[in-house]
């Protein structure tokens, strides 16, 4: 049976950037699946909000998401194309 891709799209708060390298390293471990990614600062609430677009397997697109949601003060949501 071929496995089939899906298109999603993760969302990541992240409280404080010192965790910055560890989320830039896991987005690097899974580069092959990465469409785009968009990094925004909000000084404001002193935050950093991340949109990752990626097409992949849901397996490995769960597992990142969860490694992602493992880093301390980070918060993550994975929304995921209607089939």
């Amino acid at each position: 049976m071929e496995n089939t891709t899906r298109a999603a799209v993760i969302a990541v708060i992240l409280k404080d950037s010192g965790y910055a390298n560890e989320v830039n390293g896991i987005l690097h471990e899974y580069s092959d699946m990465i469409i785009g990614r968009m990094g925004l600062p909000y000084h404001k609430k002193n935050i950093n909000i991340i949109s990752i677009a990626v097409d992949g397997e849901q397996d490995r697109i769960n597992t990142m998401a969860g490694r992602l949601g493992r880093i301390e003060g980070a918060a993550t949501k994975t929304i995921y194309a209607p089939l």
